[in-house]
């Protein structure tokens, strides 16, 4: 059996994450660093991205092909149903569908350097959400301050720092940006944020992405600011002395006139977020979202109940298992008692999630909760300062969520992305178990030194991550027989994407103190 030593890998990681903190709340983006394992792409044509993509039929596709690679690229798509089309320049296919079942496609990329081709699902049906969500979401940077330039920056960003190409999609506001209701619709209303909601989203739209919306059921937001219910007919809201006393619902709902809105406007994915302790609440904006003329994937946010995960989840596209994690391993690490109160670290994030693993599939998927790399502050409500996840913390963190196949929306500004970060979000070996559409969420595994999270793949292979939750390096093990393999494996470093050669009867690996090394295990006699 091999051993994997990442012992020296990571001591950069740790002398940078000590230079990080004593360099202290001023530090710049591009002067955080970590140990960057990912290889930078290869000039040659490499598609990524979703491999099962729904629409309802009738509804507007759009689809960008994610490929790396060197530009110009050119596009095509073999077996394309007739109503779509593609672009050959930029890889996006659109159109519509409007009869019911899969279509069977390959996507094609060219370079002067070579081709790649895969094959795409798509299927017109009543699921839209096939593979985990890539996107982002601008509280965990922005918070309530959150303006039209700061969606238009992340959008551009996702462009230019070629993640699109990795698959991220979607464009996500949060609280702050309602104003009051009114409109065609009689629904809630930008405020002076935000001038032309549909100019907005048709902007992120001609980039090849999606965008997405906040609301609540209550009367007033976390944020203080307007919601979907209320005491007066007609909608009418004042703004309460304090955000908490309008977190209730009122007497009556609007989520039809909102979600009509919603749609004129052009967004693709809606949160809707409280306490959520209704499923009748829930059932009328789901339904409310369906009557709409687009696809609108809906976010349950937050904490929701695992006691009626069978309901909520056969209505949701996303369900947030957790409260609001923010950036700390542990609640024994927040520096805040307050915080302690109501907010989750990696840890207590990692201990719950596994619950939730028989409610996933294809359509619905458990979130939990958005990453916390980067430069964050908006829950705070202060400058934008760096995670306090260590390096090894981090890639941790993303390890975690691809393993459960948990969506992933970046929860700092990506204009301000350093390279460190940059590199967690663009590992393609990586975001594949992510987004691989069997769709089965990674298990907990107990270790005799350490623990595992391993993924069953839609190709019968697994991805397997090695952890270390203690504070000394420790060696990890898993032997084949733990998977009910009776065979040697061809084991494949992801992070690094290296091949480890065969391994007899397991795999060890020198793991850091709360660090990962995660692996794609293929059958030595199946392996190329």
């Amino acid at each position: 059996m091999r051993t994997l030593d990442v012992t020296n890998a990571c001591r950069v990681a740790a002398l940078l994450a000590l230079a990080c903190v004593l360099a202290g709340p001023n530090l710049l983006a591009d002067e955080i660093a970590g140990e960057i394992l990912t290889p930078p792409p290869k000039p040659q044509p490499r598609i990524n991205g979703a491999k099962a993509f729904g629409v309802r039929p009738g509804h507007p596709v759009l689809y960008t092909i994610a490929a790396t690679g060197k530009r110009p690229m050119t596009f095509s798509v073999a077996n394309l149903p007739e109503g779509l089309h593609v672009d050959a320049r930029t890889g996006r296919i659109s159109g519509t569908l409007t009869r019911r079942g899969t279509y069977r496609m390959t996507l094609r990329a060219e370079n002067a350097l070579g081709k790649a081709q895969r094959e795409l699902r798509l299927v017109v049906g009543g699921d839209v959400l096939l593979t985990p969500l890539l996107g982002c979401n601008t509280f965990g940077g922005w918070g309530s301050r959150v303006t039209d330039a700061n969606l238009r920056a992340a959008a551009k960003a996702m462009v230019d720092k070629d993640l699109i190409n990795h698959g991220w999609q979607y464009i996500n506001i949060d609280d702050g940006w309602q104003g009051c209701r009114g409109g065609p619709f009689n629904a809630i209303m930008p405020n002076e944020k935000f001038p032309d909601m549909k100019a907005l989203c048709d902007y992120i739209h001609g980039l090849g992405l999606k965008a997405g919306i906040y609301s609540t059921p209550w009367m007033t937001s976390y944020a203080g600011f307007i919601g979907g219910s209320s005491d007066d007919p007609k909608g009418a809201w004042t703004k309460p002395a304090k955000p908490q006393d309008g977190w209730r619902c009122g007497k009556h709902f609007f989520e039809a006139n909102d979600a009509r809105q919603w749609a004129a406007w052009g967004f693709d994915y809606a949160k809707y977020d409280w306490s959520v302790n209704s499923v009748e609440l829930t059932k009328r904006m789901t339904d409310a979202l369906a009557a709409c003329d687009r696809d609108i994937v809906i976010e349950l946010s937050n904490s929701v109940p695992l006691t009626g995960a069978a309901e909520y989840t056969a209505l949701a596209d996303l369900s947030r298992t957790t409260g609001d994690l923010v950036d700390f391993w542990n609640r024994d690490a927040m520096d805040n008692p307050a915080m302690r109160r109501w907010a989750v670290g990696i840890r207590e994030v990692w201990l719950k999630h596994d619950a939730w693993a028989p409610f996933q599939r294809p359509g619905h998927w458990n979130h939990a909760c958005n990453l916390r790399i980067g430069l964050l502050g908006g829950w705070r409500d202060r400058p934008l300062t760096p995670s306090h996840l260590k390096p090894n913390e981090q890639y941790t963190h993303i390890s975690l969520w691809c393993l459960w196949g948990s969506p992933m929306i970046i929860g700092t500004p990506i204009e301000r992305l350093d390279p460190f970060t940059l590199s967690l979000l663009s590992n393609d070996d990586v975001l594949e178990v992510q987004q691989d559409p069997l769709g089965e969420q990674g298990r907990r595994m107990p270790l005799p030194v350490g623990e595992a999270a391993v993924k069953r793949m839609e190709d019968g292979t697994r991805a397997v991550g090695l952890f270390n939750v203690d504070e000394e390096p420790k060696q990890v093990t898993i032997q084949w027989a733990d998977l009910k393999l009776n065979a040697p494996q061809r084991v494949r470093d992801l992070w690094r994407q290296k091949d480890l050669g065969v391994h007899a009867k397991g795999f060890t690996a020198t793991v850091q103190p709360h660090g990962v090394v995660m692996v794609r295990i293929v059958p030595a006699a199946a392996a190329p």
